[in-house]
């Protein structure tokens, strides 16, 4: 998934002269891919494929095609411990997000997932020493406190996941904090290295922990026959070329926007994901999950905003 906490990278004198509108259509846009790419993971998994298998195929296409169009900067690249340490955070975030999805509740997968700032948050005061405050202290109360009262709704009965789906979301925004934190930590010790290079990296990650993952969780018995419909290929090559899009997107309109108005851009997602389950599949949350998981979201947006300057 695309990275929101990087520092400022350097703006191409397009991007730099781009009006703030554009860059956060930008980021709508890129969210809006995220929060509808469970169900074509969906359609696989229906066919045959499994979904960690068409993760990894899908980070592989995704990773080659992100670099043929940003070989240009590859001269910027530096190698450290960051880079494959992003790349693993980026392939469990994708493959915790996508098994999740695919297998659980997409909302309350969803929202388990987006308890990432509270994860930011104390990551990045252990990791970069960054301070915490009442502030903070408060939004991880309130984030917190929407996790307990939405699992509490939910059939196991407990303040904790219910479903091996619903352990695999919160462990993706366990993993998408560590790489956020990582990121800006790569920004910090690399200047000169190109953002868009951090793609390929996310990209490449998300391909080689999706093929262990597929051996482990996914039945392969039936890849065979899901191989030899054309529609697997076209919807697997499609799917690259739109989260390679999604994530220039949002990767444009960071240039434009600070990371903290583009991380409340991003809550869209969650927008997007409850329109779309809603129409495409027959779950509903309850009243008090979606009370829960108001909470949730309101602690990632005051999140943002408490940040901006």
């Amino acid at each position: 998934m695309t990275t929101i906490a990087s520092s400022a990278p350097s703006a191409d004198s397009a991007s730099h002269h781009e009006p703030q509108w554009a860059a956060a259509l930008f980021i709508l846009l890129g969210a809006s891919v995220w929060g509808i790419s469970w169900y074509p993971y969906r359609l696989l998994a229906g066919w045959g494929l499994g979904s960690m298998l068409a993760s990894s195929m899908t980070g592989a296409a995704a990773a080659v095609l992100a670099a043929v169009v940003l070989r240009r900067h590859f001269g910027t690249f530096q190698w450290s411990w960051l880079i494959p340490a992003l790349g693993i955070a980026a392939g469990i975030t994708n493959a915790g997000f996508v098994w999740g999805t695919v297998h659980g509740t997409v909302m309350r997968v969803l929202l388990l997932f987006y308890l990432t700032p509270v994860w930011t948050a104390l990551l990045a005061r252990l990791w970069l020493h960054e301070r915490l405050g009442w502030r903070g202290g408060v939004l991880l109360a309130l984030a917190l406190s929407g996790a307990v009262m939405m699992l509490w709704s939910g059939e196991a009965g407990t303040p904790w996941p219910g479903s091996a789906a619903e352990w695999a979301g919160l462990i993706a925004g366990l993993a998408f904090a560590c790489n956020n934190v990582l990121s800006r930590l790569a920004g910090q010790r690399h200047p000169t290295m190109r953002p868009e290079m951090r793609t390929v990296v996310v990209f490449t990650g998300c391909a080689l922990v999706g093929f262990p993952a597929a051996l482990l969780l996914d039945g392969v018995h039936a890849v065979p026959a899901a191989f030899s419909q054309g529609n697997t290929w076209l919807l697997l090559v499609g799917m690259a070329c739109v989260l390679v899009g999604g994530n220039a997107m949002v990767q444009r309109g960071l240039q434009r926007l600070p990371a903290n108005r583009a991380a409340l851009l991003m809550l869209f997602e969650i927008v997007v994901a409850a329109v779309s389950s809603a129409l495409l599949t027959a779950e509903r949350l309850s009243p008090q999950e979606m009370a829960g998981g108001a909470c949730i979201i309101l602690a990632g947006a005051l999140s943002g905003l408490s940040r901006r300057k």
